[in-house]
C-alpha cells in the first residue's frame, strides 16, 4: 500500500530545484557573509539575492526582510521586539486572537504573565472568523501591536487582514498590526500594503524550502528590538551569522512559490474541494470545519464523532496516509485543538483531523485518501468495515 502524504500544512518536500540550489552552499561554497575576503563576498551576495527573491514574493522591499531560524521566530521578534522597542511610548496593550499558532498565543500569554504586557484575546465565530469590529473594540489608546494570522493552519479559516488593519488603524492610528502568513506563502497574495499590516511572518519549508529558516518582513521604520543580540547582522535586527544554505534555499522557493501561486492554488482548491465533498458525503458524523469558502487552497480539517485523534491517526498511518490532527507540537502527540474548543466545538476539539494536500497531490491520492479515511473510520469506531462507497 503507498504512501500518501497529506500533511503539507506541517512541512513540504524540498523541491527539487530548492535543493539544487543549496546543494553548493552544503559543499565547496562555505562564506561568512560578513567576511571581506572572496568567500565571504561570494556568501553575501547569495545572501541578498535571496533576500531580493524573498520580498518579491512576499511584496515588499528587500531592506524589509530580516531572516530568522523559522516562523515562530519571526512571530517572537514581533511580538517581544515591538513591546521592546514601543512599549514605553506607545503602551504595552497586546491583542491577538483566540486562534493564533502558539508562537503567537502562548508569546503573548508569556509576555502578559510576566508582567511585561497587557493582552486581550478576541474570540470567533463557528467558522473560525475574526470579526474586524471585534478585533477594533478591543483596541484601546495604549495598544501598541495587533496580531491576527492570515490563514489558520488547523482549519484553513482566512482572515480579512486588510479589514482588520483598517479597523485598527481607525481606532489607533499608532497601534501597529502583524499577521502571521506562516501558511500563506504561494497559496495567498501577500504585501505590506495589499494587508495594510507593518509586520508580517514567513517560513520556508511551509513552501517547499529547507527546514529552520524563515523571515520577519517589516516595514520601513518599523524595525522592533533585536532579540538576538552579538554581531549585529541583518541590519542589527537578528544577530548571527546567516544559514547561508537556507537562506538560499528560501530564496529558490520563494521565487518559485511566485510563479507558482495562481496555478497551485486553482488545482489545491479543486482537489481539496472534492475530497472534502467524498468524505462528508461518505462518512457519518464527520463535519468539515472552518469558512468553506474562503479557505487556505489545499487544506481540509474535520471533526469526526467517535473518533478520538490519536486513534483515528494511528489507524490512518497503518493504512498509509499521513494525517494530522492540528499543530504539530514537540512531542508528536495529538492535543485537544485550542483553535477548535475557540470555534465552540467543545468535546470535539479531540477529535480533529487535517488533510492537507500539496503539488504532489493527485486525484488518484484523493480517491484513495478518502477510502482509507472511510476504512480508518470505521476501525477506530469498532465498525471494522467502510461506512459507505465513494461514489
Amino acid at each position: 500500500m503507498s504512501a500518501i502524504y497529506l500533511d503539507h500544512a506541517a512541512t513540504t518536500p524540498l523541491d527539487p530545484e530548492v535543493r539544487a540550489a543549496i546543494l553548493p552552499w552544503l559543499g565547496e561554497l562555505f562564506g561568512n557573509p560578513s567576511s571581506a575576503h572572496g568567500y565571504g563576498r561570494r556568501a553575501r551576495a547569495a545572501v541578498d539575492d535571496a533576500r531580493d527573491r524573498v520580498a518579491a514574493a512576499a511584496g515588499c522591499a528587500s531592506r524589509e526582510v530580516v531572516f530568522t531560524s523559522g516562523g515562530t521566530e519571526a512571530d517572537n521578534l514581533a511580538l517581544r521586539g515591538v513591546l521592546e522597542r514601543w512599549g514605553a511610548e506607545r503602551g504595552r496593550h497586546l491583542v491577538v486572537s483566540a486562534i493564533e499558532h502558539e508562537a503567537v498565543l502562548a508569546t503573548a500569554r508569556e509576555l502578559a504573565e510576566a508582567g511585561r504586557a497587557d493582552l486581550t484575546v478576541v474570540d470567533c465565530d463557528r467558522q473560525g472568523r475574526i470579526d474586524p469590529a471585534a478585533v477594533a473594540s478591543a483596541v484601546r489608546p495604549d495598544t501598541v501591536l495587533v496580531s491576527v494570522m492570515l490563514a489558520n493552519n488547523e482549519v484553513g479559516t482566512v482572515q480579512d487582514v486588510p479589514a482588520i488593519a483598517a479597523s485598527v488603524r481607525a481606532r489607533n492610528p499608532r497601534s501597529l498590526v502583524h499577521t502571521d502568513a506562516v501558511q500563506a506563502l504561494g497559496r495567498l497574495p501577500l504585501g505590506l500594503g495589499t494587508l495594510g499590516v507593518d509586520l508580517l511572518s514567513l517560513s520556508a519549508h511551509k513552501a517547499y524550502g529547507p527546514q529552520g529558516v524563515g523571515a520577519l518582513v517589516a516595514g520601513h521604520g518599523v524595525f522592533p528590538a533585536a532579540q538576538i543580540t552579538g554581531g549585529g547582522q541583518e541590519r542589527e535586527r537578528r544577530s548571527g551569522t546567516e544559514n547561508v544554505a537556507g537562506v538560499v534555499g528560501f530564496g529558490a522557493a520563494a521565487e518559485l512559490a511566485r510563479r507558482r501561486q495562481e496555478t497551485d492554488a486553482a488545482e489545491l482548491s479543486r482537489l481539496a474541494g472534492w475530497l472534502t465533498d467524498l468524505l462528508t458525503e461518505s462518512v457519518p458524523g464527520l463535519e468539515a470545519t472552518g469558512d468553506p469558502a474562503v479557505r487556505l487552497p489545499g487544506l481540509c480539517s474535520f471533526v469526526v464523532r467517535g473518533c478520538r485523534s490519536e486513534l483515528l491517526l494511528a489507524v490512518l498511518d497503518e493504512l498509509g496516509v499521513c494525517a494530522s490532527a492540528g499543530s504539530a507540537c514537540s512531542s508528536g502527540a495529538p492535543v485537544p485543538s485550542h483553535v477548535l474548543a475557540a470555534m465552540g466545538f467543545g468535546d470535539l476539539a479531540g477529535s480533529a483531523l487535517r488533510l492537507s494536500l500539496g503539488r504532489s497531490t493527485t486525484g488518484a491520492d484523493v480517491q484513495a485518501a478518502a477510502e482509507r479515511v472511510q476504512v480508518a473510520v470505521a476501525r477506530v469506531r469498532g465498525g471494522g468495515g467502510i461506512a459507505a462507497p465513494i461514489r
